[in-house]
């Protein structure tokens, strides 16, 4: 039952970003929005094949991230429709942890499972769209706070070091540290 709730809140979220990002396109200028429609064609045609967890598998940068998500059970859901948007610690964030942190969470399924959720929004925001938001609701349930400084970009206190790996179920933006939800 708890399980049919989540599903349901997470199409729910996805269809308010759906909706949000066409109406962001619709209100831009004639010219950006040809623009726009070819990136998109061009971008649709060299999309991926592979899911989010395909994706992270794949890439040796993510192989943290892979075993944490097979821990927590989440690679089917990150194999499953869509769409998400994950914002994907690398190797090098996951060592930023202090000492036994990581270990710790491999043995807590549930607190790792939390944390992963923490990194995904529901929809495919691309960054384009991340840069002008202030806030995003994770699938987790809490916030995350984005701040905009020139060319840099911050999740939390996580730098976004690439944007756009695009998947056949959504987008994964490169982070450099784990986010870690506030507690309660």
């Amino acid at each position: 039952m708890e399980g049919n709730k989540s599903k349901a809140a997470l199409i729910a979220v996805a269809a308010v970003v759906v909706i949000g990002g066409g109406v962001l396109l619709a209100t831009r200028k004639d010219d950006t929005k040809k623009d726009t429609k070819t990136e998109t064609s061009q971008q649709q045609s060299t999309a991926s094949t592979k899911t989010i967890a395909e994706t992270a598998s794949a890439d040796p940068q993510f192989s943290t991230l892979v075993t944490a998500l097979q821990t927590a059970g989440l690679v089917d859901t990150l194999n499953g429709e869509g769409p998400f948007t994950v914002f994907a610690p690398t190797n090098e964030a996951f060592d930023k942890l202090p000492a036994g942190t990581l270990d710790a969470l491999l043995k807590d399924p549930a607190k790792l499972k939390s944390i992963l959720l923490y990194h995904v929004v529901s929809g495919n925001v691309k960054a384009a769209d991340v840069v002008k938001l202030t806030s995003a609701k994770t699938v987790e349930g809490q916030d995350v706070k984005i701040v905009v400084d020139g060319s840099t970009v911050k999740v939390n206190d996580a730098t976004v070091t690439k944007t756009d790996i695009e998947t056949k179920n959504g987008t994964i933006h490169v982070i450099d540290t784990v986010l870690l939800p506030p507690t309660n």
